[in-house]
């Protein structure tokens, strides 16, 4: 399966305001590259919620480059044209978008899923938070650090493809139900979780 799973931190409410990055990337089933960056916002302000969450602060990204500049020299590419996963990818496209649009960037092409969405569909758990799902499958978890949560969830849709037992990932989707969404040059597709359960696919439930 050839995947990038992504994870942005951000400084304050809004959701340009990105803060850090990680990516993890994998090719058929096997992980080839890792990538974490602090990135300073184009309004460099923090909340003080923000900073409690995840630990950066101002000073921590006042050498750091603007998202545009890493965008253009580094992120891109490593985006552009895959298959991108993360956890509640609601809020993590929604991040991406805010920041291109602040820079006046296009959207790359590209297409996503949710690890929340497909965990809901594969497991029965209490919540489907990071951490939660991360716990139940044993995945070791530094929550709110951009490259950790994006390695977990990169480790999360590879269990659902384990319990499903294909290692194919329009398989996977089909079989959980989901749907992909698209972001494309003018505008974007959202994740969607459909309410069903797919006929090919048995919730396994959480242990007592």
């Amino acid at each position: 399966m050839n995947f990038v799973a992504l994870d942005f931190e951000t400084a304050n409410s809004s959701r340009g305001s990105v803060c850090s990055i990680g990516l993890v990337e994998y090719e058929d089933g096997q992980l080839i590259r890792e990538y974490y960056r602090l990135v300073k916002p184009k309004q460099n302000v923090f909340s003080g919620i923000n900073i409690s969450i995840h630990g950066i602060t101002e000073e921590d990204v006042e050498d750091a480059p603007e998202f545009d500049i890493l965008w253009r020299e580094e992120i891109r590419e490593l985006v552009e044209g895959k298959f991108l996963i993360a956890h509640n990818a609601q809020f993590d496209m929604s991040v991406l978008r805010a920041v291109l649009d602040q820079y006046g960037l296009p959207y790359p092409m590209l297409a996503y899923n949710c690890t929340v969405n497909l965990s809901k569909k594969t497991w029965v758990l209490p919540k489907y938070k990071l951490n939660v799902v991360s716990d139940y499958l044993g995945i070791q978890l530094d929550h709110h650090h951009a490259l950790d949560d994006a390695r977990a969830s990169a480790q999360i849709f590879l269990k659902v493809a384990e319990t499903l037992d294909t290692a194919d990932i329009n398989e996977l989707i089909a079989r959980t139900g989901t749907a992909n969404g698209v972001l494309f040059d003018s505008g974007y597709e959202p994740a969607k979780l459909n309410k069903k359960n797919s006929k090919n696919t048995k919730k396994t439930p959480a242990p007592r």
